[in-house]
Order: structure tokens, then sequence, then C-alpha cells
């Protein structure tokens, strides 16, 4: 008798156990109301309602559990199962093949890059994770990034000896120094208060993360400079993920491709919608580059692609010039 009440209550703790529903923390460092912030949501509320019961997804916002540089290593380890990161942080982790996709004017517009990251370069770059312990699911935009300081930037030589903040990259680092700036690297939860107090003298970022961030209170200048990709790589623990019943998998890829549908179509409405608000403000100048300006800038930056090819690989940027060139643009 007394085995067979052991047996049973096994078999209830079991039971119980088994119905435990399986934790996805989803950790990112920007505002909850960005598109980033909106989508990552929005995956939570299809992964809970289509799984049953059986995943729960946690999603934390501002860098509540871990900052820049502490979030890959988190999730290598399995202290997080999601991120989104800057794709600019796979450069540290030795994967400088992503760092094409932040090569300053490297994309002509939308058609190209959506071209390039939803194409066979984007696929072939998501698979370098692999072996860092993580597997790539989308590509989320965060738009095209403006150049904001407490002085006007119409030309490269604004920039002489401006401190600049950028993440963690050594594309960027050499961006800014063609401008003749000199790059801080600063995590991004720390940016506002760096512009406020001085630390830095300026920053680029898409306009969602000016507006959310309230950078845009902090700065006197915005320039419409659209010289660089902003963007994000969905990713997930490869142990993790690969331990998953293949029915939740399936679950999660449908509902990751929707959401990114989301972001995407989000990203492109609140870049448009962050400027005419930080407009409306009254507490920044926002302007357009002209034409002119436009032309020194690409002058001063195109040369960036040539000095970064040992870095990168000269393929990866010769790729995305084919992919232009598909699309009617060429450098």
């Amino acid at each position: 008798m007394k085995s067979i009440l052991l047996a049973a209550l096994l078999l209830c703790a079991s039971s119980a156990w088994s119905q435990q529903p399986i934790v996805i923390k989803f950790s990112h460092v920007v505002a909850a109301n960005t598109p980033k912030g909106q989508a990552a949501e929005r995956f939570k509320q299809l992964v809970d309602e289509r799984s049953g019961g059986r995943v729960k997804v946690e999603v934390y916002a501002n860098s509540q559990l871990y900052k820049d540089k502490e979030e890959l290593e988190a999730l290598q380890i399995g202290a997080v199962q999601m991120l989104a990161p800057s794709i600019s942080k796979f450069g540290p982790l030795g994967l400088n093949a992503f760092e094409v996709l932040d090569l300053p004017y490297i994309f002509a517009n939308r058609t190209v890059l959506r071209r390039v990251i939803d194409g066979d370069v984007g696929q072939r770059l998501m698979k370098l994770l692999e072996p860092k312990g993580m597997i790539g699911l989308a590509y989320w935009d965060n738009g095209f990034k403006q150049m904001s300081a407490n002085k006007p930037l119409h030309l490269p030589a604004d920039f002489k000896g401006l401190k600049m903040r950028i993440k963690s990259s050594k594309v960027l680092d050499a961006q800014m120094r063609a401008l003749g700036a000199l790059p801080q690297v600063l995590a991004f939860s720390e940016v506002y208060q760096a512009l406020q107090t001085g630390v830095v003298d300026g920053a680029e970022n898409s306009s969602p993360n000016l507006l959310t961030q309230k950078f845009y209170e902090v700065q006197k200048y915005v320039a419409l400079s659209n010289h660089g990709y902003d963007g994000y790589a969905v990713i997930v623990n490869k142990k993790f993920w690969e331990g998953l019943p293949a029915d939740l998998r399936a679950i999660m890829e449908k509902a990751m491709k929707e959401a990114s549908d989301y972001e995407n179509a989000q990203s492109l409405i609140e870049n448009e919608e962050a400027i005419e608000k930080i407009r409306a403000s009254g507490k920044t100048q926002v302007y357009s580059l002209t034409a002119a300006e436009t032309a020194a800038w690409r002058r001063a930056l195109l040369p960036v692609h040539k000095s970064m090819e040992s870095r990168i690989g000269k393929e990866w940027i010769e790729a995305i010039y084919k992919e232009s060139a598909a699309a009617g643009y060429k450098f």
C-alpha cells in the first residue's frame, strides 16, 4: 500500500511539474513605448494566447535586468532567454561581419535595406551567431539615424573636437573620427545624463529613441542626416530554443513573424511621427541637410567602407554593393 501511495504522490508531483509554464525572459534596453518595446509586448501576447498557458513571456524593458554590456553574456549563460540587441553589439563578440550594417551610407534607402537583411546576406549573418550559443530569429528596424548636438552640424568641419556618444562598434568609432569628432562609448541607459551634464556633446540616434528617451530635451539641434542604419536582431539562447517542444517552437516562430511585421511597419510610422513631435516641442531645432551638405558628409564617410574591409571582410561589403546595384543604386 505504501509503495502505491508513494507512486501516486510522485505521479501527482510529476504532473504538477509538467504543467508549470516555460518562462521566457525577454530583456531589452529601450522604452516600452518604442517600436521594439511594443513588438516585444505583441510577441508576448501572441505566445501567451496561442500556447494555452504552456509558455509565459516576461518582457523587461529599459535595462531593468541588464545594461548594454551585460545582456549578451546574460543570454549566453541562460540568465535570460531572449534579447533584441542593437546589431552593433555583435562586433565585440568577434562577429565583425555584422558591422557591415553599421557602415555609414551603406543603405541608400529602405528598399535596399530590406533586400539585404531579408535576403541571403541577412540570413548568412544570422548563422554566425550559432557558434556563440545564440540563434537569430528576426531583424527589427529602428529606422535611420540622425545626429544631435548642442551646435548645428551642417558640414564635417562642424564635428571637430565634439565628444559624440556611440555604441561599442569599431565602425562607429571610425565614422566619428572621419568626421573629426571624439567617439565616446556609453551604455544606452547612461546617455541622457551624459548629454545633460556635458560628459558628451552629442550622439546619433533614431528619432523614436530621441523622443522616448527625451534626448531632444538636452540637445539644441537635430540634423536629419539618415547617415546610418539603426537595427536590432531578435536572438534566443540556442540550447534553450533547441530544447523546446517542436509544437511550441512553431507557435513562437509564427508569433515572431507577426511581431516582426508589426515592428517594422510601426518603426516607419513612428520615425516620422517622432520627428514631428520633437519639432512641436520647441525644445530643439530640427533641420534637414541640403543636397550639398549630404554630399559633403558622404565624401567624408564613404572612405570608412574601405578602411573597414580588413575588419569586416571585403566580401560582405561587396555583397551589399551588389544588392544596391540591383536596386538601381551605385556608390
